[in-house]
């Protein structure tokens, strides 16, 4: 254990004081909810227990879990559990000895499995509970709670619980009822005009004067032995000092059964949960106040530790709280010093003010943790009723909180997670899987076409269908797919897949996929896919994946390309092939063979070649660089060129391809300014290269020449912009 750095001990020491005072007054109400319970001769046992438990998990979690500045102690969320397991061990019959020991069994094994969920790492997978399930959970404590502390803030017998104390005004006692109401009201009311001290503080000691100015009318009240309305002397938990008392619980371990323990799992498990996101959440509102950033595994070590110290005195369990986290910060405190110091002078508290705590009302103990069980309740989640998109999530923390006050703690959050999982499945079959679906004729590769050739895909383009997917692929949204592609597959020979903006697929998805390939395939048609992520956010390899459910085969009717615009350019190279029967590309081509210059005369086009430069590439290398100077416009015989757009040293981007009989460098031909991108070669390629300085000699023996090669550099340019407008258009509608 690494001690903490004292920069500042009078703000530790001063903020950790403040901390005591909200912190131990809650840890003893919450220990007199848990052990009343089993009888009015536990309650001192239960304020001696939240007291205990502050002390040790006060200043073992804070020297192990590392978190600056948070203060640790008994919680809500600790006293629900343990109170509905206490209720459920007395309905069974099972005996007082052995219920306190299955309680001490509970905290500790509640510890030993946050120490284990450090160990495992898990701290960041439990911050992940889905929102809607720790609200309704925390907001069905919350309401537990109140319904818990309302018959003993009523004064009732403690064989009356809400509805039955409700029900039967005749048992209430009128000056419970009082001390109740005052502990409630300061607590709300006086904060306001005396901030410094804490409100739960302000609202015990009102509680108290209150009862001892009753008591003044009813002298019966300030008689301590066999009075139900105070806590009861600490020393004397049905007879005997509490320390003998602890040593003896252990003497019942002989009357626990191995059906008792096995049903301590699931509450410890539930507990250990709880406490984990009670501490998390404290510490990631702590991170964004203090500009902090905490270790969620060490802190779950730390807690689990301290846990399992409260419960090797008898303390009861508890978690990182928010209320004396506060208070600790404001106080000036600025290390883990804090919380030690709040530990520790609970102890001192104890050891200095147990005569004085025994005579504290049991109704204004009540009344501080009925304040607490109402501000547990999410009244932010009514704001879920006004929308229609987020009216199921309210359903769900309805549930949650019906589950938790009809059922079980345990229940309600097996309930809320079946539910959260179940409307995410739902939002994602909800959301649509295609993006966009477009046809071979409305958009085009970057390639760079004669005006022939962008004339047969503008005609016979609808051969391929281009589907954009987003989202997720998995057995809920298969059926919208399949729906989706169905058209599709009976009229296309290309079905183009995008796959880029996917983020899962399931085997499901991947079955689907292979029978659309079969689909295609009885037509010789192919099933493209482009852009295949690398790995999707779970890390699985997508490509690897298909290869091994059997989707991509060397032999099958599938092609994978690395982009949507490489899937595009080969489509259209077979398109094209297939309705032009196209001579072999392998052969160069002669000048009166390019679209620019058809029809010329063999005589004036011989003078023009006599200007030019015939030049071969190799594929890869560089034909001219951004930034360099040059006035050639090139042609290309044989091959492929590449204009590519710099981003950075190891980054460009793809500007569109130039074949056979396209040219390109014209902007520098005609403006004579720097060329703005890269030419590369795609493969081995055979141009011709003309100057501007040697066309414009050629242009005056040939003005017609000149002129109508200047109109047709325009003219190509013209139509490659028609077709990237109607592109265009087609992409916003």
């Amino acid at each position: 254990m690494k001690l903490p750095k004292l920069e500042n001990p009078a703000g530790d020491f001063w903020g950790g004081f403040a901390a005591m005072l909200v912190a131990l007054p809650s840890a003893i109400a919450f220990g007199v909810t848990i052990y009343s319970i089993l009888g009015t001769a536990h309650v001192a046992l239960g304020a001696l227990a939240g007291i205990l438990g502050a002390t040790a998990i006060g200043i073992v979690a804070s020297s192990f879990g590392g978190t600056n500045r948070l203060i640790s102690a008994p919680c809500a969320p600790a006293a629900a559990v343990a109170s509905a397991f206490a209720i459920e061990a007395v309905r069974s019959g099972t005996p007082v000895d052995t219920t306190l020991l299955l309680l001490t069994l509970l905290g500790l094994l509640a510890g030993l499995m946050q120490v284990l969920f450090g160990v495992l790492r898990l701290g960041r997978l439990i911050k992940y509970m889905p929102y809607t399930v720790v609200s309704g959970y925390l907001s069905g404590v919350g309401l537990i709670i109140i319904g818990s502390q309302v018959p003993k803030l009523l004064g009732a017998p403690k064989d009356l619980h809400f509805w039955a104390a409700l029900g039967a005004p005749q048992q209430w006692r009128w000056q419970s009822i009082v001390v109740g109401v005052a502990t409630i009201l300061v607590m709300l009311w006086a904060p306001r005009l005396i901030k410094a001290v804490p409100g739960a503080v302000l609202g015990l000691v009102a509680g108290i004067a209150a009862y001892f100015g009753l008591g003044l009318l009813d002298p019966a009240l300030l008689v301590l032995q066999g009075n139900t309305l105070v806590v009861g002397a600490l020393d004397g938990a049905g007879g005997g000092s509490f320390f003998a008392g602890l040593a003896g619980r252990w003497t019942a371990i002989s009357d626990v059964s191995l059906q008792q323990l096995q049903l301590l799992v699931m509450p410890a498990l539930t507990l250990a949960v709880l406490l984990s996101i009670d501490t998390l959440k404290t510490c990631v509102v702590l991170d964004a106040m203090t500009r902090s950033r905490h270790d969620s595994n060490r802190e779950l070590i730390g807690q689990g530790l301290g846990n399992l110290a409260s419960g090797a005195i008898g303390g009861i369990p508890g978690a990182g709280t928010m209320g004396a986290t506060l208070v600790n910060i404001s106080g000036g405190a600025s290390s883990r010093f804090s919380g030690m110091v709040e530990g520790v002078l609970s102890l001192v508290a104890f050891l200095l003010l147990a005569s004085f705590i025994a005579w504290i009302p049991v109704a204004g103990l009540a009344g501080i943790l009925i304040v607490i069980g109402v501000r547990m309740i999410d009244r932010n989640s009514l704001h879920y009723l006004k929308s229609r998109s987020t009216i199921l999530d309210f359903a769900v923390i309805v549930a949650v909180v019906g589950t938790a006050l009809t059922v079980s703690l345990i229940a309600a959050s097996g309930v809320g997670i079946a539910l959260a999982v179940v409307l995410f499945i739902r939002e994602q079959i909800g959301g649509s899987i295609i993006r966009r679906k477009l046809l071979g004729n409305e958009t085009f590769s970057k390639r760079i076409r004669t005006h022939e050739e962008m004339e047969i895909l503008t005609s016979h383009g609808d051969r391929a269908a281009i589907i954009e997917l987003q989202g997720s692929l998995f057995f809920g949204t298969a059926d919208q797919l399949y729906l989706s592609l169905e058209p599709e597959l009976k009229t296309r020979d290309f079905v183009i897949l995008d796959m880029r903006r996917i983020q899962t697929v399931d085997v499901t998805a991947a079955h689907l996929l292979e029978q659309v390939k079969d689909m295609l395939a009885e037509r010789n048609g192919f099933l493209i896919f482009s852009a295949i992520p690398l790995t999707l956010p779970s890390g699985r390899d997508m490509k690897q994946y298909f290869d091994q459910v059997g989707l991509i085969r060397q032999d099958s009717p599938v092609r994978v390309f690395p982009s949507l615009d490489d899937a595009l350019e080969w489509v259209e190279d077979r398109i094209i092939h297939e309705t032009m029967c196209l001579v072999d590309e392998e052969a160069a081509l002669e000048l009166h063979e390019i679209e620019l210059f058809a029809g010329r005369k063999e005589q004036t086009l011989a003078a023009l070649e006599q200007c030019m430069e015939k030049r071969s590439v190799a594929k890869g290398d560089t034909i001219f660089s951004r930034g360099e100077s040059g006035d050639e416009l090139f042609l290309i015989r044989r091959g492929a060129v590449r204009i590519m757009l710099p981003l950075s040293d190891r980054q460009s981007h793809h500007l569109g391809t130039f074949g056979r009989g396209a040219f390109f460098g014209e902007m520098a031909f005609l403006d004579g300014e720097v060329r703005s991108a890269n030419a590369v070669a795609f493969s081995d390629t055979e141009l011709y290269v003309l100057s501007r300085r040697a066309f414009d000699k050629f242009a005056e023996e040939h003005k017609k020449l000149g002129l109508r090669l200047m109109e047709g550099i325009a003219s190509v340019l013209a139509s490659r912009l028609r077709y990237t407008n109607a592109e265009l258009r087609v992409l916003e509608s």
